[in-house]
């Protein structure tokens, strides 16, 4: 069960005061503080923990953004910044004496330079927003997680999100310029711009990643980048996830970086095919996607060296995909993952932990072994070619026992890629649901270092604090909280 810090009585006194001097900051629809539409902020993607927060506000601009910040920091009132509510590690979650501020409202794009390849836009605009704004020029925004029909770049900041064509292009980290922080006093700060590197310190890779616990990012500058001349993705077949791991390690030591290296086994590849039917092949018990991009002679030359490096590991079929309607059809299988597993499962966790790809065979091995152990079934899809790991472990959410075992087998899973020499996460970040397994991956000093870096921003430590950092065993849980 998730623990949160203890409740503020205080707080929880003042609420009618605290709800009417939020109100007096914001237009009149941007204050929300009765039960029935507190409701839908109660969670985020990790959808297995719930608690109604103190109220909920929708500011439109970073001045607004600064006043309640201020208001907060002058009441004691802890905050939590949240976007599109997609974190699926309990980023969003609410505190019951916390105020949710939703950046949705601030959706727009508010400049493009394509001379020097920069957008500067708003928090709440979508990922896929900001390609959708500058494909007619021929340009792009790389990072694509899974959810970027959804998810906000604002969010993609505070959790340093990836997607599948982070393997060539980088993580969202790589892919900024520029950010505008308000701080929990109140204060604008403007770090970065429109240009390759800024001076002093790296605020910038601070900031990004750090889950919204240092400040709330109002303006977001991004790299966009010319689209590429063409693309192509093909399908390996496997007779074993080993295999298939071992393959993937192949082609990265070769020195070839594909623009994506996706990784299904058996039950997603069939999940996923009974969704897109995009030609998966069902006698396969893991299946590689594999994408290049460049002109034709390139895009040839790059597939018949991965095709002699997947011939080594006698693959079931290879098929190179022949229209941009079959591309986009593999696509759809991947990118509808996640849904498509739950029509085989309504109940899932969706762990994210980063292991060396040499490690591959044996972590996917280890997996297998688990999930006899724990009598749960999981679905791999993952990011095999940069070592991100996304296990889908299936549980029934009615059953105690099931969801305290697939909490036990994701633990494991996360601690087994530490072990192996990779982390915690990739790009879904630590929020609740890793925050206890932080002393696997760093020993007390480092967090206590992190925990004064933390302290230096919001010395209250109102900003999302529930989250990152393990809490004292005495801590009670949402429930109980509620």
């Amino acid at each position: 069960m998730i623990r949160q810090p203890a409740p503020k009585p205080d707080v929880l006194a003042r609420r009618a005061e605290i709800v009417a001097g939020l109100a007096a900051l914001l237009p009149p629809t941007g204050t929300i503080a009765d039960a029935e539409r507190l409701r839908p902020y109660e969670t985020d993607g990790l959808s297995s923990h719930r608690q109604v927060p103190l109220a909920v506000v929708l500011p439109e601009t970073t001045e607004q953004v600064a006043a309640v910040l201020r208001f907060c920091h002058e009441h004691g009132v802890r905050v939590i910044p949240r976007g599109a509510g997609t974190s699926l590690s309990g980023g969003a979650l609410p505190m019951q004496d916390a105020v949710v501020i939703g950046m949705m409202r601030m959706n727009r794009i508010l400049s493009i330079d394509y001379a020097d390849r920069a957008a500067v836009v708003q928090p709440g605009v979508t990922n896929i927003g900001i390609t959708a704004a500058v494909q007619e020029r021929g340009f792009f925004y790389a990072p694509d997680p899974s959810s970027q029909l959804a998810c906000m770049i604002g969010g993609n900041v505070g959790m340093n999100s990836g997607g599948a064509h982070c393997l060539k292009y980088g993580v969202t980290a790589n892919n900024l310029l520029g950010l505008k922080v308000v701080t929990i006093e109140g204060e604008i700060i403007d770090i970065g711009g429109a240009h390759l590197d800024a001076a002093g310190y790296d605020w910038l890779g601070l900031l990004t990643g750090s889950e919204g616990q240092l400040g709330i990012v109002t303006e977001v500058t991004v790299r966009i980048l010319r689209s590429p001349e063409g693309a192509r993705a093909m399908l390996a077949a496997f007779r074993s996830n080993e295999i298939a791991g071992a393959c993937v390690d192949a082609i990265i030591g070769s020195g070839i970086i594909p623009v994506a290296l996706e990784f299904m086994d058996r039950p997603a590849i069939h999940a996923c095919e009974a969704f897109a039917h995009a030609g998966y092949p069902l006698d396969a018990e893991a299946m590689l996607i594999i994408e290049v991009e460049g002109s034709t002679a390139e895009q040839d030359w790059l597939l018949d060296r991965i095709k002699e490096i997947c011939g080594r590991f006698d693959p079931i079929s290879l098929r190179v995909s022949a229209s941009a309607e079959e591309s986009l059809a593999i696509w759809k299988g991947r990118k509808g993952a996640f849904g498509a597993v739950g029509r085989i499962s309504p109940d899932y966790l969706c762990m994210d932990g980063t292991i060396p790809t040499s490690q591959l065979p044996y972590v996917l091995r280890r997996i297998g072994e688990m999930s006899d152990s724990y009598g749960l079934k999981v679905a791999n899809i993952f990011h095999a070619g940069d070592g991100n790991l996304h296990p889908l472990i299936m549980f029934d959410a009615n059953d105690p026992d099931s969801f305290h075992r697939a909490e036990a087998f994701g633990a494991d899973i996360l601690t087994l890629c530490v072990e192996v020499g990779g982390c915690l996460t990739g790009e879904h970040g630590v929020g609740v649901e890793k925050r206890d397994l932080m002393g696997v991956q760093f020993n007390a000093a480092e967090l206590d270092q992190q925990r004064r870096i933390k302290t230096a921003f919001d010395p209250d430590w109102l900003l999302n604090p529930s989250k990152v950092f393990p809490l004292p065993p005495d801590a009670p849980s949402v429930a109980e909280a509620a």
